[in-house]
């Protein structure tokens, strides 16, 4: 094994505990059960049947033997043997109807599992986000979801049908010759002792296997989404290399767990071997003294193979069971995490905005340890204002517009808009008014028309044009043949960047909001799209109030106020023209990008930089220049 796979499951090995039977867990999964109450109703009568069709054969075959068979009455004998059938037949009826109840009941639970936690997961702040992969989430809906599952119904009704089988089984054999039982039930010692000296090891192994699939998961996630950049960068044999341990751990999981259950099995097997013998030696004593008879010895021995089987079983359910808690623990994890930013209790919805937004000494820090990103930010912006935002990486810009939008809440101040603190409002009625713009556009799989009113559902097909008119992207769908019903795939991958950004665009237009901001919004459009894009916006953010994060000095200039940021403040604010006659900051930026024709040129010697916030929606892209 190499170095790097060693270094690489220390690591993995550090997270994965020990997790015993939690029964605050096990409660919670069972509310799961409670709206098929009734149909677990029935399941228990398919169950209860079943049993009992099992439990009365071997009595019925020591009938056989002992009055058909040693006295010879064939009528006795193919009548038993009829009612033998009859049984067998209820057990097999039972259990089908038991299997597919079941299933049925299974789906239905999965699926309220999977749309609670996806609901609650949309739900989440983006601070919920910023450091867990999307593979891993996606692994608590999928994986974890399906490990409480098949507890809930699969690994439940079988403890249930088989403690069912096991009680009566132990009942009718000290029934009939309590000396037998005893012999038979001599070997549980020894089952217990094996059962206990393993049960912690078969808990890591199984919690081992979960952590595996996670972060086979994650990472499998990852590689798909940056598989340009992979390609780009040449790192396709790191990757590959990457995956291979990843995977190998998971391999090497599994086939730990599949030896522990290959060693532990036979055991069993073998102290089942061990009651039989003892059975089989106290049974020929008493035949020999006349206090049983064949039939007796007969039904006993299958009884106990049967004894023997509910707690083979039973131990393998705890298997899942196990499996079932560390999968509870991560997704009830996610369940408990309150959303950081919601309504609150008296929130109010917020009423027509004129677009007039208020930062009152504003301060924010995206983790507690972390350095801040804002600093005591204080801003009026005038409705219908446009708001150019430029700063070095890392100013704060970023931060800004996430205020704005409520992504996150300020550490101290107040933000308003029309006067109303963001957090005394509903998010629902904030965000119906504001529109984001980002610099990767996100665009869902679908029609070019199901992206473009994305934000407004009710949309007709005339508005959907105007707005594609508006930004220009008209004229490239008349082109297409299915036109507006044209299929973009995932994330647009049909479409051009550019493209993709003025879907993007028409989709914040079209929701027609009083406050619109673009984060970079043309950077990644080329210079005849940025000016169709320039011309429609002339008469679009027209009585709107715009903050637009940019590098593009055309962008800029325009802009009615220009805000310039650094190390979390804002260090300069005022017009184009204003700015440049104060010869600071501004004016360096500009004076550098008429040097170097660059659109805004790095900004040399401009000192500590802010805590950078985590992207919306896309991860950062490593900045270029200094102004984004």
């Amino acid at each position: 094994m190499s170095a790097a796979y060693e270094a690489f499951e220390e690591e993995l090995d550090e997270e994965v505990k020990e997790r015993p039977f939690n029964y605050g867990y096990f409660k919670r999964m069972l509310r799961y059960l409670r709206p098929y109450k009734a149909q677990l109703g029935v399941v228990g009568v398919f169950v209860l049947l079943g049993t009992i069709a099992n439990l009365l054969e071997p009595a019925l075959i020591a009938v056989i033997i002992d009055q058909g068979v040693v006295n010879k009455d064939v009528p006795l004998i193919v009548g038993l043997f009829g009612v033998l059938m009859a049984f067998r037949l209820i057990a097999w009826a039972a259990g089908y109807a038991r299997i597919h109840r079941i299933n049925v009941i299974s789906q239905s639970v999965m699926h309220d599992m999977r749309s609670e936690l996806f609901t609650h997961i949309q739900k989440l702040s983006l601070r919920f986000y910023d450091n867990r992969p999307v593979g891993k989430i996606m692994s608590r809906v999928t994986g974890d979801i399906g490990a409480i599952n098949e507890l809930l119904n699969g690994g439940l009704t079988m403890i249930i049908a088989e403690g069912l089988s096991l009680v009566g089984i132990v009942v009718i054999m000290l029934a009939i010759n309590w000396q037998l039982a005893l012999a038979c039930f001599a070997a549980l010692p020894f089952f217990w002792l094996i059962f206990g000296s393993l049960r912690s090891k078969v808990e890591t192994t199984w919690m081992n296997v979960r952590k595996s699939a996670s972060n086979l998961n994650a990472n499998l996630n990852e590689s798909i989404n940056g598989v340009r950049v992979t390609q780009a960068f040449n790192r396709q044999e790191y990757n590959i290399a990457r995956f291979a341990r990843i995977n190998q751990w998971n391999r090497d999981a599994n086939v730990r767990a599949i030896k522990l259950d290959n060693l532990i099995w036979p055991l069993f097997d073998l102290v089942g071997v061990m009651g039989t013998a003892l059975l089989v030696y106290v049974g020929a004593m008493q035949l020999n003294s006349g206090l049983v008879t064949v039939g007796v010895i007969t039904a006993f021995i299958q009884y106990l193979w049967r004894f023997w089987a509910p707690i083979s079983a039973l131990s393998r359910v705890y298997s899942q069971v196990l499996s079932a808690m560390a999968s509870a623990e991560r997704v009830f994890e996610f369940l408990d995490t309150v959303p950081e930013v919601q309504d609150a209790p008296n929130a109010r919805p917020l009423p027509p905005i004129r677009g007039e937004v208020t930062f009152e000494n504003v301060h924010f820090k995206y983790e507690a340890t972390s350095k801040s990103a804002l600093r005591g930010v204080n801003l009026h912006v005038q409705p219908g204002q446009t708001v150019a935002i430029v700063g070095p990486t890392g100013a704060g810009k970023t931060t800004i517009i996430n205020l704005i939008m409520r992504f996150y809440d300020p550490t101290e101040g107040r933000v308003l808009i029309d006067g109303y603190d963001l957090r005394e409002v509903t998010l629902a009625s904030l965000r119906a008014q504001v529109s984001l713009v980002l610099q990767d556009p996100f665009i869902f799989s679908g029609t070019i028309r199901d992206n473009i009113r994305y934000g407004k559902l009710d949309a007709t097909q005339e508005e959907v044009v105007a707005a594609a008119q508006a930004v220009g992207l008209d004229a490239f769908v008349s082109k297409l043949k299915e036109g507006y019903d044209y299929e973009v795939e995932e994330r647009g991958g049909r479409l051009s960047l550019g493209q993709r950004q003025l879907v993007s665009f028409a989709r914040a237009l079209l929701a027609d909001p009083r406050i619109l901001i673009l984060d970079e919004a043309t950077s990644s459009v080329d210079t005849q799209t940025e000016r169709l894009i320039q011309q429609a916006l002339k008469v679009l953010l027209k009585g709107r109030t715009a903050f637009v994060i940019a590098h593009r000095l055309s962008t800029v200039r325009d802009a009615d106020l220009i805000l310039v940021m650094r190390d979390g403040q804002i260090a300069e604010q005022g017009t184009h023209d204003e700015l440049m006659a104060r010869r600071g900051l501004y004016y360096r930026l500009v004076t550098a990008h008429k040097a170097t024709g660059q659109d805004m040129a790095p900004l040399s010697g401009s000192g500590s930089q802010g805590a950078s916030a985590p992207s919306i929606g896309a991860p950062p892209a490593q900045a270029t220049v200094s102004v984004n």
